[in-house]
């Protein structure tokens, strides 16, 4: 098999100075300042990387580097400590949402999604229904307010993008352990659940969706023949607990029993899924026996997996560029990749479907050996082999994300 050699980033366009006061620091600087949820601020920050793409450094040069980013991501937006409701854009009284649970000490963080549709749905009612359990489980609980109340509120209007830099700015605040943030929610609280926490599974130790399924498609006899794009693949390490009535009016069992069968599927193709299903009769469109508490005792004890030896990522949001050890300068929307560790040693496998051009594999020490050689297979034909090294520009497009399990130092970029 042909050798490929080690491809950078892009091209070099600055000249490299180690160290705060260095010449990029500034391009650190701006790379945080830009907005990476518009379209304006993505290709910003991608000019930003492509300068800094060919900035090579030792190992014990770039985790310091690393440190530095992860500390600049400390001097964030924080959020108000105290129990109570907010706006988050005060002066236009926009982006209604509740602090409650514990804001002492939390031991984690639960992101609780309302019901409602068009029209209709409030924060107050997440809050009324959800705080006493989450307070018992002594988390900090958020209750945002969708943005625009529509039938998919929580992926409408900006509504996503919010709910992640809520999540985000917690972390900070409360000093959190990202490995217990946790989504749940009902009715269209419990889509919320499903679909957010598919988009961004990496960063979620489980999500608990009750009475509310993810989107699904339908031929013209309205029977059901998928689940929208971007939610059943991306599911593969993050636990899901489901709660349904099989008696709801409101919202039939129908799009919960289908996805869970996708997700039995997707299990046997592709090994992982923590998924468990319950289902009763009697409850209406109302909360589970023993009430929501009941529910969230399901995933009180789970964690986050930080470091999957298989990634299956069906990107669907031009501005989520990163799933686990896999990293997408400019995600091609619904195109599936599933990358896997071994069986060999310092093999990285990937099965990939559609155009994925500008997709990394980023180098995780936990799961293979970064000093040694390493071998990448792309649709069994292989794509690089060689000893990589690490760049600023991945040093700052993961570390920025202040998430120091998540964070790299070095990348292989896929032709």
């Amino acid at each position: 098999m042909s050798v490929i050699p080690l491809l950078t980033f892009c091209l070099a366009l600055v000249p490299f100075q180690s160290g705060a006061k260095g010449g990029h620091a500034a391009r650190i600087e701006a790379y945080f300042a830009a907005d990476a949820k518009t379209a304006e601020g993505q290709r910003e920050r991608r000019a930003i990387l492509r300068e800094l793409g060919s900035v090579e450094l030792t190992p014990a040069a770039a985790e310091k580097e690393l440190a530095g980013v992860l500390k600049r991501w400390e001097k964030g937006r924080t959020l108000e400590k105290k129990s109570g409701q907010r706006h988050y854009w005060e002066e236009e009284k926009r982006g209604f949402y509740i602090v409650g649970g514990n804001t002492k000490k939390p031991k984690g963080l639960a992101l609780c999604m309302h019901g409602g549709g068009k029209g209709s749905g409030d924060a107050s009612s997440a809050h009324g229904s959800y705080d006493g359990a989450l307070s018992d489980l002594d988390w900090l609980a958020l209750y945002p307010e969708v943005l625009e109340k529509t039938e998919c509120g929580w992926t409408d209007s900006g509504t996503e993008e919010w709910v992640m830099e809520l999540v985000e700015n917690a972390r900070r605040t409360w000093k959190l352990d990202p490995d217990r943030v946790y989504l749940c929610g009902h009715s269209m609280g419990g889509y919320g659940s499903w679909t957010l926490g598919a988009h961004h599974a990496d960063q979620l130790a489980a999500v608990a969706p009750s009475a509310g399924g993810p989107t699904p498609l339908m031929d013209r006899s309205k029977a059901i023949i998928g689940i929208v794009e971007g939610v059943i693949p991306n599911l593969r390490n993050l636990a899901v607990r489901i709660y349904q009535s099989g008696d709801d009016p409101q919202v039939p069992p129908d799009a919960n029993r289908f996805a869970v069968k996708e997700l039995e599927k997707a299990k046997a193709l592709w090994g992982g899924y923590d998924f468990e299903y319950w289902e009763v009769n009697g409850e209406g469109h109302g909360a589970p026996p023993g009430g929501f508490g009941a529910h969230l005792a399901k995933i009180a004890e789970l964690t986050r997996t930080t470091h999957p030896d298989t990634v299956v990522w069906q990107p669907t949001l031009a501005w989520k560029l990163q799933s686990y050890w896999l990293y997408w300068e400019e995600p091609v929307k619904n195109s599936l990749v599933v990358a896997r560790i071994g069986p060999e040693k310092n093999t990285i496998r990937l099965t990939t479907t559609g155009d994925v051009r500008g997709l990394c594999v980023l180098v995780d020490p936990k799961l293979v050996d970064p000093k040694k050689e390493l071998y990448v297979y792309k649709n069994e034909l292989e794509v690089y082999r060689g000893i990589p090294v690490p760049d600023l520009a991945t040093v700052l497009a993961t570390g920025a994300r202040g998430d120091p399990a998540l964070a790299y130092t070095t990348r292989i970029r896929l032709p």
